[in-house]
């Protein structure tokens, strides 16, 4: 029987790396998003806004999604507005595609912040002990995560679908314009470090220089999204997904310097964020698009330095446990490191680091 998988997000790096692993294995992939991009080998684009119901019923009249992945959300400037926003888009979605009772799962991808709480109150208050586990209960403070799972709760009871949810740490991977997009902002950071002579320095907490930590690659992401949907051990079942390996970013910064060519600047125990470091970078880095032919002249296209800042300046220890995943079937490793090496090569490749 065939599959037929609805990425609502697909040109994010959660959904860009699913939509090329599920169309490898033989799915047929819908790949929905306000601007699909048309250069996904494999995905029939689809273009609406889960803010607008009727543009839903529209876009999907004719499609019978067996699954659908949900790895999209919009940032609000609170977290009431976050909650009200990401909400809504799942619940409407859910809604129009179970009219058409094809659906037989569906998994949704949020976070960490599952455990650290949202932007507004992110790290802060009581919080459950690392490494992190599923069977830690929720915070008591709003957190569009919540919300959102109880949108895919209350349509899995109506409509009679499985479900599972994902929560990664920081992903790396391809995509470009992405909110959350750790690699691709450290990369052009590193680009401009070594085209100008700025010191390469660390722009987070002491703690996350000296702490253990751990990141999630999307390639494995996009693996562990495929087997839980397909497994009846990842049923109804909510899942950290992490590489596997842990590190020091004390250790991590040496690695991505070298790979750039660069000598990492000392610790200096100051923390200096990438918001202040690339303030004045956009002429930067369009001079060193002209000077070596790149194809996105726009920094602001390849960077979210307020993601990786909030990141890398954790005040706390933030490690995941992955014991569920591995003792129900899934036993797929990473190492982080060679996560960014292939991401920096794969931007090389396509002329957007020179």
């Amino acid at each position: 029987m065939s599959q037929t998988a609805l990425i609502a997000g697909v040109t994010g790096i959660v959904g860009n790396n699913l939509a090329t692993l599920l169309a490898s294995h033989h799915w047929n992939v819908l790949g929905l998003a306000r601007r699909p991009s048309p250069n996904l080998n494999g995905v029939q684009s689809i273009a609406a806004d889960l803010l607008d119901p009727a543009s839903l019923q529209s876009a999907l009249a004719g499609h019978n999604p067996t699954h659908v992945f949900l790895s999209t959300w919009l940032r609000q400037p609170t977290e009431a507005e976050n909650i009200r926003v990401n909400a809504a888009m799942v619940c409407n979605l859910l809604d129009v595609v179970s009219r058409s009772e094809s659906v037989q799962h569906v998994a949704l991808v949020t976070g960490l912040k599952h455990y650290l709480g949202p932007f507004e109150s992110y790290g802060k208050g009581a919080l459950p002990a690392t490494p992190f586990r599923e069977e830690q209960g929720r915070l008591n403070v709003d957190n569009f995560y919540y919300a959102q799972e109880d949108e895919v709760f209350t349509a899995a009871a109506r409509a009679g679908f499985t479900w599972s949810i994902h929560r990664p740490h920081t992903i790396i991977g391809y995509a470009l314009g992405n909110a959350m997009n750790m690699g691709v902002t450290l990369a052009a950071y590193a680009t401009i470090c070594r085209e100008t002579g700025r010191p390469f320095l660390f722009p987070g907490s002491e703690a996350q220089w000296n702490s253990l930590t751990d990141m999630t690659d999307a390639r494995l992401l996009a693996r562990h999204l495929e087997w839980a949907s397909t497994s009846p051990a990842g049923r109804n079942q909510a899942f950290n997904v992490v590489n596997g390996d842990v590190f020091r970013w004390s250790w991590m910064w040496s690695r991505l310097a070298g790979w750039f060519g660069i000598t990492p600047a000392p610790w200096s125990g100051i923390v200096t964020p990438l918001e202040q470091q690339l303030a004045d970078a956009a002429p930067i880095w369009k001079r060193i698009a002209e000077k070596h032919n790149l194809v996105e002249p726009d920094l602001s296209v390849l960077v979210s330095p307020w993601h990786t800042d909030a990141d890398l300046g954790r005040p706390i220890e933030v490690v995941t446990d992955m014991s569920k995943s591995r003792k129900l079937g899934f036993l797929d490793y990473q190492p982080t490191d060679d996560s960014f090496f292939d991401l920096f090569t794969t931007l090389r490749k396509r002329r957007i680091i020179p």
